[in-house]
């Protein structure tokens, strides 16, 4: 039986989808073709006919997520935005459920690991954030310092077990990027 070519299409944003929730969650490698399209009731063979290799579903996901990290980061209305934004990305419900949040500190170690092409990838949209950050700050060093101190926080809250030191991991980086942005 023949698929309309929007039935393939909806298929594929539903492997996207669920392989990203996967992916941020539990790591990309844990699981295996047979399982990401298992996720979307489907067999591992019908994998094939929407990527080459799992490889290319990664580079996928990081292009998909990291675009939705920069929609929601871009902070083009000023310091207040930025403020907001912080507070958001550095909160308990950012530690908690990851498979909802930026990819970077969820994949980071694993596009670290990824082909150069992936890993350039990451680098472009990373730059597209720093540079928007840079120009509400109007300091290139300091919008890289932020953004590197906040994927850190959220890392080392995550591999915290207690959440009153995750909460003070938290609240410690946003008092300080807020004391350095004043």
């Amino acid at each position: 039986m023949r698929y309309s070519a929007n039935h393939k299409l909806e298929t594929k944003e539903k492997l996207l989808q669920s392989s990203a929730v996967s992916a941020k969650k539990s790591g990309f490698s844990t699981v295996g073709v047979d399982g990401l399209m298992k996720a979307i009731g489907l067999s591992g063979g019908a994998f094939y006919s929407h990527f080459s290799s799992k490889d290319e579903l990664f580079a996928s996901i990081v292009e998909r997520e990291l675009s939705q990290s920069l929609a929601r980061l871009e902070v083009d209305q000023g310091r207040e935005r930025l403020e907001r934004c912080l507070k958001h990305y550095l909160s308990m419900a950012h530690v908690e459920t990851p498979e909802s949040g930026c990819a970077l500190p969820a994949l980071g170690a694993e596009i670290a690991r990824s082909d150069l092409m992936v890993r350039q990838q990451a680098e472009s949209w990373i730059c597209r954030l720093q540079k928007n950050w840079a120009l509400t700050l109007e300091s290139d060093s300091l919008a890289w310092a932020i953004l590197s101190q906040c994927i850190g926080a959220l890392v080392v809250a995550r591999m915290l077990a207690t959440p009153e030191v995750q909460r003070t991991v938290l609240k410690s980086s946003y008092d300080e990027i807020c004391r350095q942005i004043a």
